[in-house]
């Protein structure tokens, strides 16, 4: 059986799943008129808390602000520097260039492609204010590796959980591992919204109150202003999406669990192909299945020509974009992110995704890899 398309995500299936429920939830929003911050809101906040096991959570108005929020409310200042692992979505350093401070990328570890301990030793020094472990993939980073290291120089570790809404290690929650966790509510994201939102998790209620102060001008009282922030709030209608939604992804996320093993099971032996694994002590939510192939972009194109929406994730290293060329890196100062960045290739992965879809992605794949059907 052929199928005219895959996606990478399927957001209709979920949107179909909760439809009745976030219109019940928004004709309130409307009856309330309650359009910033209001019941929903802080029902998701509590929600999402309960969920991870966090004592706290402050709605954002997205991913990259919840970064940055939680890096201000952790005391990065400008002028300081800011250790980030090269393989990340350039969002993670935009954070820290935003606040003023200097993101210092470190190499990855070659087979979870998650942050380097022993890099990032090497990286740190007397400026360093912060360490970001990035939860790629649905993977959670090994945080408490990091942790001697980041006492040592007074800094906080701040964790980019934006891929990982569900995932532990060692049986603790993406998201509290450390001082303080910015994530993603993107769309396509575990937890998703229908647009931007984001949130900052932490058992610190200092931290908890800054992140809400900065979110709205700097300002607890109408009109009292404290300190210069942002307009960064989580919106009310994202709030009743997320709440039902939150509903469904213990579900969800082990359906994506299934759907990997699947993959790794119909995948398994396929010459030139390296398969994702999960590092000891971790149960991964599998935001993203991640291969590894020489032939890449070939292969990329021969999925995209029989209808898969298989993808790239990420094409270049923040530290090699035009973004950053002030820093003045050059490819080989971070080989196996680098290589990662040549070589990566995401299947399609999500909660709905069918064994007849995974079994066609496999025999493609196939195809593409060795010529012949699997």
């Amino acid at each position: 059986m052929d199928f005219p398309t895959i996606p990478l995500v399927d957001l209709g299936a979920q949107q179909e799943e909760i439809a009745d429920e976030v219109e019940i939830g928004m004709k309130e929003v409307f009856a309330q008129t309650s359009f910033i911050g209001g019941p929903a809101v802080t029902e998701f906040e509590k929600a999402y808390a309960g969920f991870l096991g966090a004592r706290h959570c402050v709605g954002v108005g997205n991913g990259t602000d919840a970064i940055e929020l939680a890096l201000r409310s952790c005391g990065v200042r400008s002028g300081g520097e800011v250790i980030v692992p090269a393989n990340t979505f350039i969002a993670t350093a935009e954070a820290v260039s935003r606040i003023g401070a200097t993101p210092v990328p470190v190499d990855v570890d070659p087979v979870h492609l998650l942050i380097d301990p022993a890099r990032a030793a090497e990286a740190a020094g007397p400026r360093t204010q912060a360490i970001v472990p990035v939860h790629l993939f649905g993977q959670t980073a090994p945080v408490e590796r990091l942790e001697s290291l980041a006492a040592s120089y007074g800094a906080a570790i701040v964790e980019d959980a934006a891929q990982s809404q569900g995932a532990t290690r060692h049986g603790r929650f993406a998201g509290t591992l450390a001082r303080a966790a910015g994530t993603s509510f993107y769309p396509g994201k575990n937890l998703g919204a229908a647009g931007d939102a984001g949130a900052v998790t932490t058992d610190d209620p200092e931290v908890a109150a800054r992140v809400r102060l900065l979110g709205a001008h700097g300002s607890r009282v109408r009109y009292q202003h404290e300190a210069i922030g942002l307009n960064s709030r989580l919106d009310t209608l994202q709030a009743v999406v997320l709440s039902a939604k939150l509903r469904r992804l213990r579900g969800w996320n082990q359906r994506r669990r299934e759907a990997a093993e699947r993959y790794t099971s119909l995948l398994s032996g396929l010459p030139g192909v390296q398969l994702p694994v999960s590092a000891e002590g971790n149960v991964d939510v599998w935001h993203l299945y991640v291969i590894r192939t020489d032939d890449r972009d070939r292969v990329l194109h021969e999925l995209q020509a029989a209808g898969i929406g298989a993808g790239i994730h990420y094409p270049v290293p923040f530290h090699l974009s035009q973004a950053y060329r002030e820093l003045d890196y050059r490819r080989g100062d971070f080989p196996v992110a680098e290589r990662a960045a040549d070589t990566m290739l995401s299947l399609p992965i999500y909660p709905h995704i069918t064994v007849e879809q995974q079994e066609y992605v496999a025999r493609t794949l196939s195809t593409a890899i060795v010529g012949r059907s699997r």
